[in-house]
């Protein structure tokens, strides 16, 4: 009887120490899948922001967490389960889906660029999207749903990263890794954007210092600072989140295209990034980057331009017919849940 419970306690061991190893090598490939993503991630960040200026302080954080709320959904309960059924059952379909969601990256972004070149232009292409004034309440709700749509696109570029670098092995664990990655990288990139909205209000507080020692006048500096320098730094996050929105939906398009043999743009990219890289050495590394992210926010804009009149007078008007083919009774009950 003891033969065979020391032999079982050696058989629980064993697995603990095999269930061990298996935890450390899903971190491993999840800490390698996630560096992957970085860029897309530090995208997403600067994205973000954008949509919770303009509301006051107090909506802020509940904003931020509405839209964290929407991120972890899209990632663990739709992206998630759709990227491994797909890798299964329709490898050959993430490609075509991947290409429509960074043209809509490019759509909104280059819209941005629109109403600001052009806002004449622009708000005809508004009135033909029916979009209506609403109240400061319909206006969050507007504002979170265009955050979670615009994370959707982003959350699945990582998780398409995520899973082409993790190594062929049980779906257990791929899933294990996509929900760890997914998870680690909502927390970072929210909870860093809550710090870049708050940063202001934490000047205020510092600024508002009271104590006459050395230190109060160091911290009374630095709230004057952050008070003062934070609406320059969203504003420029502001600029950096619409541009990011067009190069990620530009190098989505260009990589997608070069999936399917049409290699040029991808190429002609590649190589105007490696010549810049090779004339200045010290700076490779930047530059290469400056000029391949240039590359792929002109693959953007291009793309965006196409997209807004499409949209305007083909993609909404079918949209719209299709609405009209619901019973009203249907039309009324879906209209008052999209409110909600």
């Amino acid at each position: 009887m003891s033969i065979g419970l020391i032999a079982l306690l050696d058989d629980i061991a064993a697995l603990a120490k095999v269930a061990a190893a298996s935890l450390d090598d899903i971190a491993g490939q999840a800490a390698k899948a996630g560096a992957k993503a970085a860029g897309v991630v530090i995208d997403d960040a600067a994205v973000t922001p954008r949509y919770v200026t303009g509301f006051s302080a107090a909506r802020e954080l509940p904003i931020i967490g509405k839209i964290t709320l929407g991120s972890l959904k899209n990632k663990l309960l739709i992206l998630l389960p759709a990227a491994l059924i797909l890798s299964l059952v329709a490898p050959q379909a993430i490609t075509p889906l991947l290409m429509i969601g960074g043209l809509y990256l490019c759509y909104e972004g280059v819209e941005k660029v629109y109403e600001l070149v052009m806002p004449h232009a622009a708000h005809a292409h508004e009135s033909a999207l029916e979009t209506t004034s609403i109240d400061a309440k319909s206006l969050e709700d507007e504002k979170v749903a265009g955050a979670i749509k615009t994370d959707f696109i982003l959350s699945a570029e990582i998780m398409a990263i995520t899973l082409a670098a993790v190594p062929s092995g049980s779906m257990f664990t791929q899933a294990l890794i996509l929900a760890v990655v997914g998870l680690g990288i909502t927390i970072m990139v929210y909870g860093g954007v809550a710090l870049i909205v708050k940063a202001d209000d934490l000047g205020l507080m510092l600024a508002r210092v009271r104590t006459a020692s050395p230190m109060g006048a160091v911290l009374r500096s630095i709230g004057k600072g952050l008070v003062t320098g934070m609406p320059y730094f969203l504003k420029v996050l502001g600029i950096v989140g619409t541009a990011a929105m067009i190069w990620v939906g530009g190098g989505i398009i260009v990589h997608g295209l070069e999936a399917y043999g049409i290699s040029g743009l991808a190429h002609l990219i590649h190589d105007a990034g490696e010549a810049t890289a090779h004339a200045i050495p010290v700076l490779a590394s930047v530059l290469r980057w400056i000029v391949e992210a240039a590359g792929a926010g002109i693959v953007g804009i291009v793309a965006g331009l196409i997209a807004i009149p499409l949209t305007g007078y083909a993609v909404s008007p079918i949209w719209r017919y299709l609405k009209s083919l619901l019973p009203r009774r249907r039309r009324k009950e879906a209209l008052a849940n999209a409110k909600k």
